[in-house]
């Protein structure tokens, strides 16, 4: 979001814009993974709307964002102890559609064209991790780029006058640190902490047979007080997602932290123990699969939308600089990019 958004701001205030993703599409935690029984939002589940600007501009993506009801639920153990709650929410919640990287790559198509710029001035590389930053070659006071495929091939994007790295903040201190550049900058950096989570997805196909009776509880989402939970969502709830029942099940950034390095089949085994005694679903699922987001949700935030060190010509986004929401991702991008144009 912070880089997509930083991109395009910049490409309507009329300048030349190169995006290079490391991956092999857009969104970052606004993830979507794609299986045979359907979506699974398995980063940010949904996001609300507070600034002005940000509410603005969703005016033009309305076909890609849809209201999201959440019930009311309280869930306890047999000793009457909270183990999830959902209360009345206090502000809308929105999804985007198909999937939470819907949004994100509707706001990357005026970008989405490869390899050089178009009419636009826009270009973008996929599937290309950035791996030095440095002085360009022909021209001492602009930057290049040095970076590398999926297939282990070396590339060098030169003729940069700005540099913005939308990464999380301990990859962006990295990338800072390799290349020899800015200890200032780095710096800033040793403030902000951001948690990792663990993400199960689950999917129970035969709970759609009409001869079963439904499956689970009668409730979509919940934040939960387990010593391994923290949320769990039904993703075929969202509006617009696939009816086969699926469930996005994230653990709490402490207990995430504790396990970070354990193996996927460890870690889904325990997951699914936690998923159960919360929502009583004991059947076998279909489908469990879980994935680790090492830079998840922002504990200590930077505590302003952005750095920009306009001498260097490096600028610097996301959303730990605000906080853990969508929307401060959004803020964080178009700040930059306005303190860029």
């Amino acid at each position: 979001m912070a880089g997509v958004v930083c991109a395009r701001t910049l490409l309507q205030a009329g300048h030349q814009v190169t995006l290079i993703e490391k991956s092999q599409g857009f969104g970052g935690r606004m993830a979507t993974r794609r299986t045979e029984f359907g979506g699974f939002d398995h980063g940010a589940q949904y996001f609300t709307v507070r600034d002005k600007r940000f509410a603005q501009v969703l005016l033009t993506a309305q076909d890609q964002v849809k209201a999201w009801s959440v019930s009311t639920v309280r869930v306890l153990d047999e000793l009457g102890h909270v183990l999830a709650s959902a209360p009345p929410p206090s502000e809308p919640h929105f999804v985007a559609m198909p999937g939470m990287s819907g949004l994100v790559s509707h706001w990357a198509q005026p970008l989405a064209h490869p390899e050089r710029h178009n009419v636009s001035g826009a270009r973008t590389v996929m599937e290309t991790r950035v791996t030095h930053l440095e002085r360009d070659a022909l021209n001492a006071e602009q930057w290049q780029l040095r970076a590398e495929d999926t297939e282990g091939g070396q590339h060098v994007y030169g003729g940069f006058d700005r540099v913005v790295l939308a990464l999380p903040h301990l990859q962006t201190h990295d990338l800072l640190m390799a290349s020899g550049h800015s200890p200032e900058l780095r710096q800033q950096l040793n403030k902000v902490t951001v948690a990792p989570c663990w993400t199960l997805m689950v999917a129970f196909p035969n709970a759609m047979q009409p001869n079963l009776p439904h499956i689970g509880p009668q409730w979509n989402a919940a934040r939960s007080t387990h010593h391994r939970i923290s949320w769990l969502a039904r993703e075929n709830s969202k509006p617009g997602r696939e009816r086969i029942e699926r469930w996005t099940v994230q653990a709490s950034p402490a207990w995430s932290s504790k396990h970070l390095e354990d193996s996927e089949d460890r870690v889904k085994g325990k997951m699914l123990k936690g998923f159960a005694e919360i929502t009583g679903i004991r059947a076998t699922p279909a489908h469990a699969v879980v994935h680790r987001w090492r830079f998840a949700q922002t504990q200590v935030p930077l505590g302003k939308s952005h750095i920009f060190d306009k001498s260097l010509g490096i600028g610097l986004c996301g959303d730990w600089c605000l906080g853990h929401r969508v929307e401060d991702a959004f803020v964080s991008g178009l700040d930059l990019a306005l303190a860029i144009a």
